[in-house]
């Protein structure tokens, strides 16, 4: 049996910061199996190790004087178990993250000041790692958004490793190990194409073997990224960027192939004429360096009509 009390402390994220609205962009669809939400307390497997942690996250305070309260549950929890969750949980929440500067802009601008006060509070988050971030972009190229978050979640139920809560299986999201041994038989029966299928096998080979250190890619420079990325099959401009917002933290990019985004974009700004990838740049420019804080904006707008954030 899981102990529920292996170990408990808590985080202070800089101010503003509001879990229930970070957590959803994060969760972008509430159908997310990996990064679970039920109104109070956030939840994801961790893999630290060799070692399956079940961790739960609630938000102790106010917006302006937050506190996390972190419990991590496990059959057995290392002695730097607290050091390293800390870190991995600063990274996925964006808690430390001054958003500040962002603020100060919109306040002085009437038509970014009524989004981002809508939101205050949400923090820029990132995948655990750039290698989740890389498969989440392949995922969910081409499909709507609600198709890519059920292959992932497929994805882990069928090849992530799993732990049980009071009975019930949470998964984690799988590692590359997981994955490299498979065949694209595998993908296909999950709904993945045969494509998508190589690209991440392959790219799950080639990080086991030490040929590809994605964490490394954090030393490069935009233009570097993409120059890399692309080289791997089934990557293009858009899951490029994808990563150096989503896994990388590259707060001023802005996908510009990612056309829910754009068609966000062309709603806020009231434009009569669709954007294209140029046309997203243009538009931002104003805003500059702030462009992914617009996206992830914008995202929770879209979650807002939708009625999720209620």
């Amino acid at each position: 049996m899981f102990r529920l009390d292996d170990l408990t402390f808590f985080l202070k994220p800089l101010p503003p910061f509001r879990l229930d609205l970070s957590v959803w962009v994060l969760r972008r669809r509430p159908e997310n199996a990996i990064d679970r939400w039920d109104g109070q307390t956030y939840q994801r497997v961790h893999v630290m190790g060799d070692k399956l942690l079940m961790v739960a996250v609630q938000q102790a305070g106010s917006a302006d004087t937050p506190r996390l309260r972190i419990t991590a549950s496990g059959r057995e929890v290392p002695p730097n178990t607290r050091t390293w969750l800390a870190k991995a949980l600063r990274r996925l929440m964006g808690t430390q993250i001054d958003l500040a500067p962002f603020y100060r802009l919109a306040g002085l601008d009437k038509k970014l000041w009524p989004l981002t006060k809508r939101f205050e509070g949400v923090k820029p988050p990132r995948f655990a790692t750039v290698f989740e971030a890389l498969i989440n972009g392949i995922a969910c190229q081409q499909l709507s958004l609600s198709v890519g978050i059920r292959l992932l979640n497929r994805l882990a139920e069928a090849f992530g490793l799993v732990t049980f809560v009071n009975g019930v299986p949470a998964y984690a999201f799988p590692r590359p190990q997981d994955l490299a041994r498979l065949k694209p038989g595998d993908f296909r029966k999950l709904g993945l194409n045969r494509q998508k299928a190589r690209a991440i096998i392959e790219l799950s080979i080639a990080v086991v073997k030490d040929r590809l250190n994605l964490e490394s890619l954090e030393g490069l420079n935009d233009e570097q990224v993409v120059e890399r990325l692309c080289e791997l099959r089934g990557v293009g401009r858009w899951t490029a960027e994808y990563v150096l917002l989503r896994g990388l933290g590259r707060l001023h990019i802005f996908p510009g192939d990612d056309v829910g985004a754009r068609n966000q974009l062309q709603r806020w700004l009231r434009l009569r004429k669709p954007l294209d990838y140029q046309g997203v740049h243009r538009v931002l420019a104003p805003w500059h360096p702030f462009g992914g804080l617009i996206y992830f904006h914008l995202l929770m707008s879209g979650l807002d009509d939708k009625g999720y954030l209620k």
